[in-house]
């Protein structure tokens, strides 16, 4: 009998593989299981990895990426794994495998997105691999960063009674999507009746969307505010799959429970907006959407002060007994369970 993966899901599968790896080297602090791997390399710091793959037509469409914006967002997702465990990146390893459809000029378009990214945040490419794909666009970029051993930071080390916290606003990028998508049908059909007529997207008013969707910025800011004011977050996670998913990634593992209040979830008024002419709550988008890429934590009661100054950063709950489960308390008072409902591999 063959068993299709859908029947297990993605973290399914990670948690089948993981369960039949063994670690021979004795500086392998962290394995799988974590936003990076973690290994030992000196008296005082760690070395962090981490990988992503974007395949074309499952992370992204050409037809609306453009491929600038794609390199930037292939580096920043992954500078965010290293955020999320409090270190701070410093090379990458770029691989691709690209079709017959690309022109030379198309690839330094792409690596031009790359090499403003690494501009900005300090981070050297230091090699990878090419090949060629019968598929369209392959994209995979490891990236590796360090961080002080009393710095490092896990997701499964939250404890009762800690605070969650927040980076920026969330929600954004889910419908910045779901302009694109929308957009991408009218055009379609629109050539079915206007072939030689020149299509053009209307997005006025929703720009902010679109920058969080197809240019996201990895936390590092927060990271360095951590450092500057002696704040050690007990756990955190990047939020790519949507706010829901990271708790339950965080409370699973730290063996715990959550309550989080609706209305002191960040969102934009953009998305406010945007929700009203989809018809999707904007609390659904913060929940479920994801690819937001900012900083879910939780920190102990003696650093909580710290970051009530800070206007990138909101309060939305705390950790309890495993007991209570995970629920989102909504401004009437009722309790909602946390479901993990975001993006689903293997569908």
């Amino acid at each position: 009998m063959k068993t299709p993966i859908s029947s297990i899901g993605e973290f399914g599968l990670i948690k089948r593989i993981a369960e039949k790896v063994n670690l021979y080297n004795k500086n392998t602090i962290k394995g799988i299981g974590d936003d990076t791997a973690v290994i030992d390399i000196s008296d005082n710091k760690y070395l962090l990895f981490t990988t992503d793959l974007l395949i074309e037509g499952i992370h992204f469409n050409l037809v609306y990426t453009p491929l600038k914006h794609l390199g930037y967002k292939a580096v920043a997702v992954n500078l965010s794994d290293i955020a999320a465990m409090n270190g701070q990146p410093t090379h990458i390893l770029v691989s691709i495998a690209l079709s017959s459809k690309f022109t030379i000029e198309l690839i330094d378009e792409l690596y031009e997105g790359i090499k403003i990214a690494c501009n900005k945040y300090n981070v050297d490419l230091v090699g990878g691999d090419t090949s060629s794909s019968i598929t369209g666009m392959m994209i995979s970029i490891s990236a590796i960063g360090f961080v002080d051993k009393n710095k490092i930071t896990y997701r499964n080390t939250a404890k009762v009674n800690d605070f969650i916290c927040v980076t920026g606003d969330l929600g954004a990028a889910f419908f910045g999507l779901k302009f694109l998508e929308r957009e991408y049908i009218l055009y379609e059909e629109f050539l079915k009746e206007n072939k030689e007529k020149e299509f053009q997207p209307d997005f006025k008013g929703y720009e902010y969307l679109l920058k969080r969707q197809l240019k996201p910025e990895p936390r590092l800011d927060i990271i360095r505010f951590f450092y500057d004011n002696d704040i050690q977050p007990t756990s955190m996670i990047d939020i790519s799959d949507g706010l829901s998913s990271e708790l339950h990634h965080i409370c699973f593992q730290s063996g715990v429970g959550c309550r989080i209040y609706q209305h002191k979830i960040p969102i934009a008024e953009e998305v406010y907006k945007a929700s009203e002419e989809f018809n999707i709550a904007p609390e659904t988008a913060a929940l479920n959407g994801g690819e937001d890429y900012e900083l879910l934590f939780t920190i102990s009661e003696k650093d909580l002060h710290k970051v009530l100054y800070s206007k990138d950063i909101s309060v939305i709950g705390q950790i309890c007994p495993n007991t209570e489960g995970l629920h989102m308390i909504t401004q009437q008072g009722n309790k909602i369970e946390l479901l993990a409902q975001g993006w689903i591999h293997f569908k």
